[in-house]
């Protein structure tokens, strides 16, 4: 960093607005990108899926809370977890607040973890959030939507998400999957992302591509070996 182009500030302004036709024209990009998400295919939900939330019983049809449009965070808290991932904890500091914008643009917005419910409720409260989250304990809802794998896929190798099969190591992933609910009642699951998909969805880590040192991971072991859950930072 100490060696970094420092110039006068005409030559800053020069070099600022040629970086920013190429900033609108990844906007456009972005804007085309996700015209043509939209216009994907949609298939239609048939299993009947069951979660448990603090209200009780709900299907995934109750889920979209009376509005036509839900988006879910499959959040990684296994049933023999003792803690949530830390990596979908730091997606999750981004949800709180939220909701209230997405209902008034008809969207609802949920975590689900395949955890037993007491077990979402005890992790919710230690990190203070107060976005909405439900157990899909004892449901195929996970495992159907690539982000929970069996002992058996696990021992093969043969985990299928991210749309291959490859080997894989954890029983749980994270991943966002949204779904349209028409007039009739019928779901139709309409999108899922995951890896690096899931990016666009963390404020952090937009905030840290603007400074210089970026997401400064570079030379660490592991991406988020830096990364704690925000009650376990030092200082």
């Amino acid at each position: 960093m100490t060696n970094h182009l420092v110039v006068s500030h005409d030559a800053w302004i020069q070099a600022r607005t040629a970086f920013l036709e190429q900033e609108k024209q990844f906007t456009r990009a972005r804007d085309a990108l996700s015209a043509a998400r939209r216009a994907l295919p949609w298939e239609k939900v048939e299993k009947p899926y069951h979660f448990t939330g603090p209200n009780g019983e709900a299907t995934l049809s109750d889920l979209f809370a009376g509005k036509s449009q839900l988006v879910v965070y499959h959040f990684m808290l296994g049933p023999d977890w003792a803690e949530g991932c830390k990596s979908c904890s730091f997606w999750a500091d981004n949800f709180d607040g939220i909701g209230v914008h997405l209902k008034h643009r008809d969207v609802s917005f949920l975590a689900v973890s395949r955890a037993p419910l007491s077990k979402l409720l005890d992790y919710q409260k230690r990190m203070g959030w107060s976005f909405p989250w439900v157990s899909s304990y004892g449901s195929d809802f996970n495992f159907d939507y690539q982000v929970s794998f069996s002992k058996e896929q696990l021992d093969a190798g043969k985990a299928y998400h991210n749309y291959e099969v490859h080997p894989n190591t954890m029983s749980e992933l994270a991943g966002f999957s949204v779904f349209f609910k028409d007039e009739g009642g019928n779901v139709f699951h309409t999108y899922s992302t995951y890896a690096r998909g899931l990016d666009m969805l963390n404020g952090a880590y937009h905030i840290l591509d603007l400074v210089p040192k970026g997401r400064d991971e570079a030379g660490l072991k592991s991406t988020m070996e830096w990364l704690r859950r925000h009650d376990q930072y030092e200082d």
